[in-house]
């Protein structure tokens, strides 16, 4: 890379998978991705911090984890934003542009957020084609939305989405070469053709992004930009987005950093999102904030690997829940909260998937077996253990067998320990976070918006097992 300070293009997928064929997807069409993997480094054991968008992306912009400074609880909103590390770009001298989504779980008009986070929030892919640039380094931001959760859905998805390759809608469902369908999903035709409609998409989004890195090389700009691309969490389908199995924290990332990264490199270090922002400011030479924290993961100033990283979930939605997590680079543990809450809540968004009403009427109807009745249980075991060598799915549960205490008991403490190190605010009450004035008093609202059961309007809990049998 040049003597220069680099440009950055901070790349988006989002409610993406490992789910590349530079991840090993044989049914996957990501040409540019794939290519951008042999030109940079592609990361085995990268984590969110949460299988949900606005607790991850609020990590990718503050450096912290989402439980430590209050953003863990989907669409309630930091009363104070903190600040974020494109802060810190732009006062070392560089122009930031963040065309889209946000979605931090802040109070974006407080404090000025909105003039903080950016210079300007437009959509730069047509100045990058066309040249018309900063005369400063920049970096630039771009999430693309085309693989969203709702994108799935029959009605959205063949009507907003380009189909690059018309032969596919013509195959049989059930003949599919390569299609993958998870152990832990029913394999029917609805399940089959969500699946589809989420490769078609990921598709679109690797043809989108095969445009921005052509334009970066025909400008002379590739040997001195660093290319970052990520997902916020899991596929938006049941077990994945929302949950802290491997398909909802276990993400694709891949960087290309000329002279830093080795072409074709593979990485199994452990990396969290909580690493983004410390790792964009040491290559662009900018001193990281002492509350950050994650590590630098490329250049002279990379720090080592941790032993494990850590994510969790809380409320999402309609949907209350307490789960903390680590991995390491063979184990993922999970300790549930409230192991009395079923996997399956209802949350009015999720219902609207074909795939979670039809594994909710194939429940119903005694025809779900092992392990694609797994998410269907009442209730969860207090801890989970599982092997992702030998179970990468993440479907048989190792925290009872006894030669597995060791491991169970170290991961056990990691996660007790890093709740007391980072303040869990997970471990207070929405009501007591809002008030401390942490978070803003929108519960009123998210009921109206969201058809939320308050936890003070429905003390036995019912809201934990509640959904219509008869609309599914």
């Amino acid at each position: 890379m040049a003597n220069t300070p680099p440009n950055f293009l901070f790349l988006v997928g989002e409610d993406v998978g490992r789910h590349h064929g530079c991840y090993g997807d044989d049914f996957a069409h990501t040409p540019h991705l794939d290519r951008l993997a042999t030109e940079g480094c592609l990361f085995r054991n990268a984590y969110t911090t949460a299988p949900v968008c606005s607790p991850a992306r609020s990590t990718m912009v503050s450096g912290q984890d989402p439980r430590k400074i209050g953003s863990h609880l989907h669409r309630s909103k930091l009363a104070k934003p903190p600040r974020v590390f494109t802060e810190e770009l732009r006062d070392a001298g560089y122009f930031v542009n963040w065309a889209n989504k946000t979605d931090f779980n802040y109070d974006e008009e407080a404090d000025n957020f909105k003039e903080r986070l950016a210079d300007t929030r437009t959509d730069w892919r047509k100045d990058l084609a066309a040249g018309k640039l900063p005369d400063q380094p920049w970096l630039f931001f771009y999430n693309f939305n085309m693989t969203h959760e709702s994108q799935l859905w029959p009605s959205d998805a063949e009507a907003n989405v380009p189909k690059p390759d018309p032969q596919r809608d013509d195959a049989e469902l059930d003949e599919l070469p390569g299609l993958e369908v998870p152990p832990y999903m029913p394999d029917t035709r609805s399940t089959r053709a969500s699946l589809v409609r989420y490769y078609k998409n990921l598709e679109e989004q690797d043809r989108q992004i095969g445009h921005v890195l052509e334009d970066l090389e025909n400008q002379g700009l590739a040997d001195n930009t660093v290319v970052i691309y990520i997902s916020d969490h899991g596929r938006g389908l049941i077990r994945e987005k929302r949950w802290c199995y491997p398909a909802g924290v276990r993400m694709p990332m891949i960087v290309r950093a000329p002279g830093l990264t080795e072409p074709a490199s593979v990485r199994d270090d452990l990396v969290s999102w909580v690493d983004i922002a410390p790792t964009i400011l040491a290559l662009a030479g900018v001193e990281r904030p002492d509350n950050y924290d994650g590590r630098p993961l490329l250049g002279p100033d990379a720090e080592a690997e941790p032993d494990c990283v850590f994510f969790g979930r809380d409320r999402m939605d309609s949907s209350h829940d307490r789960v903390r997590g680590a991995a390491d680079r063979r184990y993922l543990y999970l300790h549930n909260d409230r192991p009395d809450i079923p996997y399956a809540q209802c949350n009015r968004y999720m219902e609207t998937s074909p795939v979670t009403t039809e594994t909710r009427r194939l429940s119903l109807e005694g025809k779900l077996r092992f392990p694609d009745n797994v998410w269907m249980q009442l209730t969860k075991p207090q801890e989970e253990l599982y092997d992702l060598v030998s179970d990468p799915h993440g479907v048989h549960n190792l925290a009872d067998r006894e030669e597995y205490a060791q491991t169970l008991s170290t991961l056990r403490d990691a996660v007790a320990d890093w709740c007391e190190r980072i303040d869990d605010k997970g471990r207070k009450t929405e009501r007591e976070l809002i008030d401390q004035g942490l978070i803003l008093d929108d519960l009123a609202g998210l009921q109206e918006r969201k058809g939320m059961i308050l936890p003070e309007l429905d003390p036995e809990g019912v809201f934990s097992t509640r959904f219509d049998a008869d609309k599914v």
